[in-house]
């Protein structure tokens, strides 16, 4: 079976959303990262270099450093559909990732967010 359009979509070419999203709701890029550096296991470093290779999603995840063991915690709806049911592990990955950034926006405390 054929992945997802999105596995191939460039990381970058999303970063910039994830960042308005949580600014148009008065949070900060600095979180944004600090959200994605806590999922992904990157250091400030290692995430801005993935931008700047415009890393697809698939080579971003599967070269993350580590999952964080706490992923799996995070529970909830995004585009209609329940994270923790989602069976591609890329798929479940990403729909972690939209799912902190919609707690980010919400304005749902860091400490909270980083379960």
């Amino acid at each position: 079976m054929a992945g997802h359009r999105i596995f191939t979509m460039a990381f970058s070419s999303v970063y910039p959303l994830y960042v308005q999203k949580a600014e148009r709701k008065g949070r900060s890029q600095n979180e944004v990262d600090q959200v994605i550096r806590w999922l992904t296991g990157y250091d400030q470093a290692g995430l801005e270099a993935k931008i700047r290779q415009n890393s697809d999603f698939e080579t971003f995840f599967a070269q993350a450093p580590a999952i964080h063991p706490n992923a799996a915690l995070i529970k909830g709806v995004v585009c209609g559909v329940r994270v923790e049911d989602v069976q591609d592990p890329l798929m479940q990955k990403i729909r972690y990732l939209d799912k902190l950034i919609d707690e980010l926006a919400k304005g749902k405390a860091m400490e909270k967010i980083l379960r």
